[in-house]
């Protein structure tokens, strides 16, 4: 027609040809029903999508607050870009570098270089009396005296004679393996007596149970595989949440990331430096597979408020764990040695497990701890049970197969050794000391204890000088105290050997504190500003490399600390 534009032939044919092949590639439904399930079903799932991701986000804005949940993605912001900017080309190579003159430092320390090196097995076995000999130096090799008390912690000795008994216990026992209770039926007595020992000293109810672990890291680990698998059976969570103080131990944390529960840190404010309750109730959601506190703490020795989180367990069916690792065989005892304490254990109903170390104030010898339970059901969910491997039925109680039954025995001879009488002494000279060390470093008008200590652990911070500078001073001394971050601090913890020389340790800190002041007043006087730039082995550590916002060069750091530990 007149005035209307024709496509050309040519043209056309090739536009049909093209829609004739799209539409051949695109699939024919036989039922017009299909086409609608897969809509249907698209639908479905970006609603799960997005119903799952506000859920998310409400529990955040619930358990943090609007204010709080925008620091916190302000805070992972810069984090991750701190970390990028750590990598770019010329940063990394400076980093690493510094790194590296840093684990060099630590390696004159901790591998002697003087020594004589065995890197491969002796062509012919070495007598007796060599073997005697060369232990005999290895055991004389110079380290810190914790023989004299100059060691915080670490060494929980019960002194030479009970240590003596450790070693004949140790002796009889030394091939015993719990995996084979019918072999060995001495060991599997001696380890359920442990346990039924220490739930007694919890209070814990008719029907409670636990199982010794070689450690309380790995009471702790079991602790919260329990209460993850608790929560799988019983109430199908597949993406399980524990809330648990900011101090309480890092083994939580490794847990954590080993079980893949998501962790939940709550501050520990002044002046208490108990967890916040309020801030635990707001962050429970139906994800939360357990409550954590800790009686008393590592860092500086507080006990969480037990009675409330036990509250709060029942009122939110959620269980709670009492970490009692450090206070072990003290804070059992406090009452009746005359000092305050606090509700702790299993006479809250709350309280649905405890780790406690047999191998701290307890005495015995390192590689001992347990972890209770205030049901069988709650133990059975640590278990590991195949049923069908080719090597037979295989069922252990915890992480390790194969344990060594001599350290059982060795810590059932310290047990009923010491006794109630023995543990009671002890807790009397323990804590008493500790309170008259916390009143001797408060008296220090440039010291600051940290909360209200209960039990063992004085932790204290600086208030005009660089703690960091002090722990330093005071290692030079020949004192190995625990330093600490956020807030900058440093602990003593008590122990026997501690009780012994408590007066030469506070007299040592009164004159390394004073020492520390002069070179202060001297920086004001020469016009340099107070507060100098620390350099020692902790101020290397937390005062500068702690304070970064981006913790990659604490973990390289970290990581060549533990690489020199197998350096031979």
């Amino acid at each position: 027609m007149p005035g209307t534009s024709r496509m050309p032939v040519s043209l056309r044919e090739s536009f049909n040809n093209v829609r004739n092949k799209a539409r051949a590639r695109r699939p024919v439904w036989s039922n017009p029903l299909q086409v609608l399930s897969i809509d249907l079903i698209r639908q479905i799932v970006f609603f799960l999508f997005v119903l799952r991701w506000t859920r998310r986000a409400l529990w955040k804005l619930k358990g943090r607050g609007l204010l709080g949940t925008i620091v916190e993605l302000y805070t992972d912001a810069y984090r991750a870009l701190y970390g990028y900017f750590l990598r770019l080309p010329g940063v990394r190579t400076t980093v690493r570098k510094q790194v590296d003159e840093a684990i060099a430092k630590m390696s004159v320390k901790l591998v002697p270089t003087n020594a004589t090196r065995y890197l491969t097995l002796p062509k012919e076995g070495w007598s007796e009396e060599a073997v005697r000999k060369e232990l005999d130096t290895l055991a004389n090799m110079d380290h810190t005296r914790w023989e004299d008390g100059y060691v915080s912690g670490a060494v929980y000795h019960g002194e030479a004679d009970l240590m003596r008994l450790q070693t004949e216990a140790y002796g009889k026992f030394t091939v015993a393996n719990p995996i084979h209770p019918d072999v060995f039926p001495g060991v599997r007595k001696m380890e359920a007596e442990i346990v039924s020992m220490v739930l007694n000293l919890f209070n814990a109810p008719p029907g409670a149970a636990g199982t010794c672990t070689i450690g309380g890291t790995e009471s702790i680990l079991m602790a919260c595989l329990s209460a993850r698998q608790k929560g799988y059976a019983e109430r199908g969570i597949t993406e399980p949440e524990m809330i648990l103080p900011e101090t309480a131990h890092t083994a939580f944390r490794k847990a954590g990331e080993y079980f893949k529960i998501k962790i939940h840190l709550v501050p520990c404010p002044a002046p208490a430096y108990q967890v916040d309750v309020r801030r635990v109730s707001r962050l429970i959601n139906p994800n939360t597979v357990l409550l954590v506190g800790s009686a008393p703490n590592f860092p500086h020795g507080i006990i969480d408020d037990i009675s409330a989180l036990s509250k709060l367990a029942l009122r939110r069916r959620v269980p709670l764990h009492v970490d009692c690792c450090l206070g072990s065989f003290l804070v059992p005892f406090l009452e009746q040695a005359g000092f305050e304490t606090q509700p702790f254990d299993f006479r809250l109903k709350g309280v649905t497990s405890i780790s406690c170390d047999t191998h701290k104030y307890g005495f015995a010898p390192k590689g001992n701890s347990t972890v209770l339970y205030r049901t069988e059901q709650l133990r059975s969910y640590q278990y590991f049970v195949d049923p069908s491997w080719s090597g037979g039925v295989y069922a252990s109680p915890g992480a390790a197969g194969s344990r060594p039954g001599a350290l059982l025995a060795a810590c059932w001879a310290s047990l009923v050794s010491v006794g109630q009488s023995g543990y009671l002494d002890a807790c009397a000279r323990i804590v008493g000391c500790a309170k008259q060390l916390a009143e001797r470093i408060g008296a220090n008008p440039e010291l600051e204890i940290i909360g209200r200590p209960l039990v063992s652990v004085v932790a204290f911070r600086a208030r005009d000088l660089n703690v960091y500078d002090i722990a330093d001073a005071m290692g030079a001394r020949g004192w190995h105290l625990n330093a600490l971050q956020n807030p900058p601090a440093m602990h003593v913890a008590v122990t026997l050997p501690i009780v012994k020389v408590w007066e030469r340790l506070a007299r040592d800190l009164d004159e390394v504190v004073e020492a520390e002041r002069e070179k202060e007043r001297v920086r004001v006087v020469q016009g340099k500003g107070a507060r100098g730039a620390a350099t020692g082995d902790a101020a290397a550590l937390y005062g500068v490399a702690g304070s970064l916002p981006n913790k990659s060069v604490v973990v390289d750091l970290a990581k060549g600390f533990l690489d020199l530990c197998y350096k031979a």
